[in-house]
Parts: C-alpha cells; sequence; structure tokens
C-alpha cells in the first residue's frame, strides 16, 4: 500500500464531504493500524485533528501510549497541538506532505489567539507575554496529587 497516497486520499475525501484538509495514517510493520480525517468540522471539537484522532485509535488498539515501532503518515507539518502529542506518543518517524508555507495560499485556520504564522513565536514567549489571558493561583494541595500518584508508582 502506497501511504503517502492513502493519507491524501482521506484528506481529499473529507474536503469533498465537508470537512478540513488533514489526514493521518498510522503504520506499524507495513500495516495501517490507525487513520484519521480531521473531524473538527463535523464534531465541533477544536482537538478532533486527525494526528490526535489516529493517535489515539492506534493506541487504544495496541493497548500502550506509545507508538515507538509506528510511522505516522501526516499532510501537513503539524499544529502545536498535534506536534505536541507525536513527541508524547514517540513514533519511529513521522513524515508530512506538505508544509504550512505551501498551503497558505489555499487554507488558512485563524482563531482569537492561534495563528499559525505567529504562534510559535507565541509559545516561546514567557506566560505573561503571551496573548492568551493565563493566571497562575497556586494551592498547596495541588501538588499532592503528584505525590500520591509518586507513592502509588514507585519508579
Amino acid at each position: 500500500m502506497d501511504f503517502v497516497q492513502r493519507t491524501i486520499d482521506l484528506a481529499m475525501k473529507n474536503v469533498e464531504e465537508g470537512g478540513r484538509p488533514f489526514a493521518t495514517v498510522i503504520v506499524r510493520h507495513g500495516e495501517v493500524i490507525a487513520e484519521s480525517a480531521n473531524q473538527v468540522a463535523q464534531t465541533s471539537d477544536p482537538t478532533a485533528h486527525a494526528e490526535i484522532l489516529a493517535i489515539r485509535e492506534a493506541c487504544r488498539k495496541l493497548g500502550t501510549e506509545n507508538l515507538t515501532d509506528c510511522v505516522i503518515y501526516i499532510l501537513a507539518s503539524p499544529c502545536p497541538m498535534c506536534l505536541g502529542s507525536l513527541y508524547y506518543c514517540s513514533p519511529e518517524k513521522v513524515v508530512y506532505l506538505t508544509t504550512r508555507e505551501d498551503y497558505a495560499p489555499w487554507y488558512q485556520d485563524n482563531r482569537k489567539y492561534f495563528e499559525l504564522d505567529t504562534f510559535y513565536a507565541e509559545y516561546a514567549k514567557p506566560v505573561e507575554q503571551r496573548r492568551l489571558p493565563m493566571v497562575q493561583v497556586k494551592n498547596g494541595a495541588a501538588i499532592k496529587v503528584y505525590q500520591r500518584w509518586k507513592e502509588l508508582n514507585p519508579a
């Protein structure tokens, strides 16, 4: 199977059905174990990106939270949320087919606090300088959750 073409076909089908132009195919030992198109428009769920949905499916099928022996094919270089998920599941390799610069003449995904062109610079700023208002409310009891986790999960 041509996994690059499968990724393109999934994204094109999604566009034809009213969805966004993104898709992901996850391959393990030459076999597709999960795939998804972006489902944000269809589900009104801003986290329903193709990478996230396919990673969830693959991890559920494999009973693990890592995909170290998988290759993940994605239509475009990942957004920051998906990039974080890709790092977290640690695949063998990620193959992307286009970049934001490649598709910018035809597709823009700009939100109140999120523009792909500036987001990586925004993310690198100190919290107090970011456009998204964020306030830390310190509470000593919050750290107890992590202390308890450590008690229950000794290394």
